[in-house]
This record gives C-alpha cells, sequence and structure tokens, in this order.
C-alpha cells in the first residue's frame, strides 16, 4: 500500500509491504510522487522483491557514458565513431542527470532541442548509443531502472534516401578533376568505386593478398555488416588494378590505394570544387554502380551478392534506375 502525504514542504511517497522496510521519496509534485509510488507498487509485484535504485539515484548518465567508452565501445568496430559522439554527448546538460531522475520528457527535450543544428540521423544515432549505454548498465552493472526511457522516446524521420546519380559528363569530369590533385589514387579509387560498388573503408582497406586478378575476383574478410564477402571484377576494374600492381613492383601483400580516410574526404571536396559539380557525395558512386548493374539485367540476388546488401529494403535504397533506359526493355 502506498501512503502520499506533504512533508516539509514537500510530497513524500512511502510503500509499505509485510516484512520489508518501507522505502520512501519526497518529490515536488504530488503526481511525480504518485507516479513514484505506483512504478514501485508494479516492481514489487513482478519480481516479489525490492529493488535497490540507490545507485541509480546516486548516478549520473555522464558516469554512465564514460565507463561505457572505456569498457563497450573500443570493441565496436566504428569505436573511433561513436567514442567521439558519445564524448560530444558528455558535455550536453542532460548528462548531468542521474539515471532515476532521466526521464522520457527530458530525452525528448534534448532531441528538439538537437534537431534544430543537426540531421535526423545524428540525433537518432546519439539517443540509440544513450539507450545502449543505458542497457548496459541496467544488464551487466547493477544499475536497477524500471525501464530505459531513450526507448520509450520517439526517434525523428528518416530523412529520404539519397538518389543522387552521375549525370551529363560528370564522371569524366570527376576523372579530369583528379587528374590535376595531388592525391594520386583519387582517380582510380573513382574507378574502382563505380566499377565494383564498394565502400570506400572498403576500397582503402583492399589488400593485394585478397586480389586475384587471374579469375578476377577481390576478396573483402571483414565487412561493414560483419561478414566476408568475394567482389567480382569488371574488365575496367581488372585494368586499374593491374596496372596499380605493375607500378608498386607487383606486391604480393600491402594496400593498392594507399591513402587514409580523411585524405579522401579532403581530396574530395578539393576535386568535385574543380570538377564543378555539386551536390555529390563520394557515396553516391555506390549509388551508381548498384543502379548500372541492374541496368545490365543483374538480379536482386545477383545485385546482393556484388553489393553485400542482404536485405531487399536496403538494396532499394541504393537502386535508383533511370526510366529512359528501361523503355526498351518493355517492348
Amino acid at each position: 500500500m502506498a501512503t502520499i502525504r506533504k512533508l516539509r514542504g514537500r510530497w513524500q511517497a512511502q510503500v509499505r509491504r509485510r516484512g520489508m522496510a518501507p522505502p520512501a521519496k519526497s518529490f515536488d509534485q504530488k503526481t511525480d510522487a504518485e507516479k513514484w509510488a505506483r512504478s514501485l507498487e508494479s516492481e514489487l509485484d513482478r519480481c516479489g522483491s525490492m529493488p535497490d535504485t540507490r545507485v541509480a539515484e546516486s548516478t549520473t548518465l555522464r558516469e554512465i557514458l564514460a565507463r561505457y567508452v572505456i569498457e563497450v565501445s573500443p570493441r565496436k568496430r566504428s569505436a573511433a565513431t561513436e567514442i567521439c559522439r558519445i564524448k560530444a554527448l558528455m558535455r550536453r546538460p542532460i548528462c548531468h542527470r542521474t539515471l532515476s531522475l532521466l526521464s522520457t520528457s527530458d530525452l525528448a527535450t534534448y532531441r528538439d532541442d538537437r534537431l534544430k543544428t543537426v540531421a535526423p540521423s545524428t540525433v537518432t544515432k546519439e539517443l540509440n548509443s544513450l539507450s545502449h549505454a543505458i542497457d548496459t548498465a541496467m544488464r551487466d552493472w547493477g544499475i536497477h531502472l524500471h525501464k530505459n526511457p531513450c526507448k520509450l522516446v520517439r526517434r525523428p524521420p528518416a530523412p529520404k534516401g539519397r538518389n543522387r546519380r552521375l549525370v551529363t559528363d560528370e564522371e569524366q569530369r570527376l576523372l579530369d578533376a583528379a587528374d590535376s590533385g595531388r592525391n594520386e589514387v583519387m582517380r582510380d579509387l573513382i574507378i574502382l568505386a563505380i566499377e565494383t560498388g564498394m565502400r570506400r573503408g572498403e576500397l582503402l582497406s583492399l589488400d593485394w593478398a585478397h586480389i586475384n586478378l587471374e579469375s578476377r575476383v577481390a576478396h573483402l574478410p571483414l565487412t561493414k555488416n560483419g561478414s566476408s564477402r568475394d567482389v567480382p571484377l569488371s574488365s575496367r576494374a581488372t585494368m586499374v588494378l593491374q596496372r596499380l600492381r605493375e607500378s608498386q613492383g607487383a606486391p604480393t601483400s600491402g594496400r593498392p590505394l594507399p591513402t587514409s580516410q580523411s585524405a579522401v574526404v579532403q581530396a574530395w571536396g578539393h576535386l568535385c570544387g574543380r570538377a564543378a559539380i555539386t551536390g555529390l557525395h563520394f557515396h553516391d558512386l555506390r549509388h551508381e554502380a548498384v543502379s548500372r548493374l541492374f541496368e545490365r539485367g543483374l538480379n536482386v540476388i545477383e545485385v546482393g551478392t556484388i553489393s553485400g546488401h542482404k536485405e531487399l529494403r536496403m538494396l532499394s535504397r541504393y537502386t535508383h534506375l533511370r526510366a529512359s533506359d528501361l523503355v526498351s526493355r518493355l517492348g
């Protein structure tokens, strides 16, 4: 049974159960006290014992995130990106909240404020990181909460998938601009991206030990979705890799494209400027490659095998066929 009373200007809730010391907690609002009491009674009915909420009442969200960055994030493939995101989160005012006081309204307010300055996808990633950190604290670190408030917060709607493809002479302009740039691998990187549909990270992690030019297959031991993949090489892609191998002295190991992610990002911006091309991301070359595979007549299974997409829903986001190219196939 719960008792709600006003004590020294605040509302105190106390839950009594036979054989247990009655826990009590004070609130500024009577509705908050009633809500806490109902939640505690529900928990007692469910598990039959009194949960220890003292740790949650004294631990801030920032402390949970700090531990998460040390113990959990380094085990992930996207560790560097996630650690950077969480460290930025730790500087937000919401992280001063203790876990017991963190509410869905706090998180909703945070979401709405962030949407004023960043993209919806960024906000979704931040909320997902917060949610997983709280889940980890509840499951593995002995911190009791009645529920994870992040799971009840509505995520912002995802933006529509990009449908940017190369038009008119943009491919040639990109290659011409790459020839005049300081990063010597950009031309070959662009061609391989268009011909293979590989992601930027996959291209930069290619190793001669995993490339068979005779059978025209490149093996990717570990991809974004955690599995390996064999990528067939077109004749154009094979010619590029053959030339690179000869120029590097026919190595048996090492990277065909010896440059870094950050160098490519910087070079891409300058390159598009020289080519007078706007609104084109490097990842759009993957869209272009997958769309061209469909235009060549390959079916969904074949394209998915090459691109590494496991779901038709995800594959469709990268596939934007030109209606004019399909007219001849309709008869």
